[in-house]
C-alpha cells in the first residue's frame, strides 16, 4: 500500500473541493482506485446530532466535494454512517445527518444516504484479532467496492486523538462499541478499533482539518481553524501524520500503536504538499486524556494523587440519560432526580462526555495532575 501523506492549504470550505483535488493529485488520484461504475462509500465522521460548525462532525462541504469527485472519476458515491445513541428509542443517525447537512448534500448529490443503525449488520470473522475474533459490521460497507475515510482532525478523551481508523467504530453495532468501551484500557481499546479497520479495509482516507477541533474532543472541544486537507490510500499513515501534526506524539496514540504492531501503516509515512514542520499545529489535549501524556513511572509511583475523574454538573444536566445510556461500567446512578457518577465503578472511558447533548460531564483533575500536565491543556 502507497502510505504517502499530503497536506494542502485549505482556509474555509468555499474552495475545499479543489483542496481534495490538489491533495489527492499528490498521492496519486482518485482514478488509481476508482474505475466507472463502482460503488464508493463514503464515511463521514456524524457523531452526534451537531451542527457542522460545531466541529463536531464531517463539513457538508467536504462530504460534497468527495460526491462529485467520485463522480467525476465515473464511481458511484453511497454516504453511511452510524452515530451514538443520545436519548432512549431514537433514531440517531438520521437526525445527525439532517442537523449536520449531510442528509441536505446526498439529496442535491443523488446520492444513497444509509443510516446504520436501520440498514444491518454482516457477522465476519477477524484473522488475528486482538479482542473482537467475530465482530458484526454494517453491510453497507462490507458490500462496497471501494471504502473511503471522511475523517475530522480532532482530539479525544480516550484516545488523544481520532482520525481515520477510529472514524470505523461507527460501522459496528453500538453494542459492540459498549462492549470496546468496557475494555477499561486505552492500549486494549485501540486493538479493538484495529480489530475493526483490518476487516473494513479502506481504500483512502480524506480529513477535514479545515476546522478541527483541540481540547475535550471528540464533541466537548473547541472549534480551531487548522486550515489543512489531508488525504491517503493509508489511514494508519494518516493518522501518524495528523496525530504529530497536533502536537502529539504519534506512538502516544493507542489506535496508532496497535496497528503498527499489527503490521499496518509505517512509523515514517513519506509527507508531500506543505511540509509537516511548516503546517505544525499546537492543538489543547483533551483534560481525559492527560494521563497518556504522563510518564508511566510517574503513574505507578503516584497513582493515587495523579487522578482525572468525569462528574455531572447538575446545574446543567437535563436529566436526558443519554450518559446512562452510553455508560459501559453502569457507573451512572439517579439519585433524587440528579444523575452522580460512582467513582468506584467507572472506568473513564469518557462516553458520557463524549454523548452528553448539554456538556454537563465535567472533569475533576488532582492537584498533583494539574500541576504535572498544565503545559499540556
Amino acid at each position: 500500500m502507497n502510505s504517502t501523506v499530503s497536506i494542502v492549504r485549505c482556509s474555509d470550505y468555499s474552495n475545499v473541493k479543489s483542496a481534495i483535488k490538489e491533495a489527492l493529485g499528490l498521492i496519486g488520484g482518485l482514478e488509481s482506485i476508482i474505475t466507472p461504475g463502482k460503488h464508493v462509500l463514503l464515511k463521514p465522521n456524524v457523531l452526534a446530532i451537531r451542527p457542522p460548525e460545531d466541529a463536531v462532525t464531517t463539513h457538508p462541504a467536504v462530504v460534497a466535494a468527495m460526491c462529485e469527485l467520485v463522480k467525476e472519476a465515473g464511481g458511484v458515491p453511497v454516504i453511511g454512517d452510524g452515530s451514538g445513541i443520545v436519548k432512549p428509542g431514537s433514531t440517531t443517525t438520521s437526525e445527525a445527518f439532517r442537523t449536520s447537512g449531510i442528509e441536505a448534500v446526498a439529496s442535491a448529490c443523488g446520492a444513497e444516504l444509509i443510516n446504520f443503525e436501520t440498514s444491518g449488520y454482516t457477522e465476519v470473522s477477524v484473522p488475528g484479532a486482538r479482542r473482537f475474533p467475530r465482530l458484526y459490521v454494517a453491510k453497507a460497507v462490507l458490500e462496497a467496492d471501494i471504502v473511503i475515510s471522511l475523517p475530522k482532525l480532532k482530539t479525544h478523551e480516550l484516545t488523544l486523538y481520532t482520525g481515520a481508523l477510529k472514524n470505523f467504530f461507527g460501522a459496528v453495532p453500538y453494542k459492540t462499541r459498549k462492549q470496546a468501551h468496557a475494555l477499561e484500557d486505552r492500549d486494549r481499546f485501540g486493538e479493538a478499533i484495529v480489530d475493526i479497520y483490518s476487516v473494513v479495509k479502506p481504500h483512502l482516507a480524506v480529513m477535514d482539518g479545515v476546522m478541527g477541533m483541540e481540547g475535550n474532543g471528540p464533541a466537548n472541544g473547541t472549534p480551531i481553524n487548522s486550515g489543512v486537507i489531508l488525504a491517503s490510500y493509508d489511514c494508519v499513515a494518516l493518522d501518524m501524520v495528523a496525530s504529530e501534526l497536533i502536537g502529539i506524539d504519534p506512538l502516544k496514540v493507542p489506535t496508532n500503536r496497535a496497528a503498527l504492531s499489527r503490521g499496518f501503516g509505517t512509523k515514517k509515512p513519506e509527507v508531500k504538499g506543505v511540509p509537516l514542520q511548516e503546517a505544525s499545529l499546537g492543538f489543547k489535549m483533551a483534560e481525559g486524556g492527560v494521563t497518556a501524556m504522563v510518564p508511566s513511572f510517574l503513574m505507578r509511583a503516584l497513582r493515587t494523587y495523579l487522578t482525572v475523574k468525569p462528574f455531572i454538573n447538575t446545574s446543567k444536566c437535563a436529566l436526558c440519560k443519554a450518559c446512562v445510556l452510553n455508560c459501559s461500567a453502569h457507573a451512572i446512578e439517579e439519585m433524587h432526580r440528579t444523575l452522580k457518577i460512582n467513582s468506584e465503578k467507572c472506568i473513564q472511558c469518557y462516553c458520557c462526555r463524549e454523548l452528553c447533548p448539554n456538556d454537563a460531564v465535567e472533569i475533576k483533575k488532582s492537584f498533583l495532575m494539574k500541576v504535572v500536565t498544565r503545559s499540556r491543556t
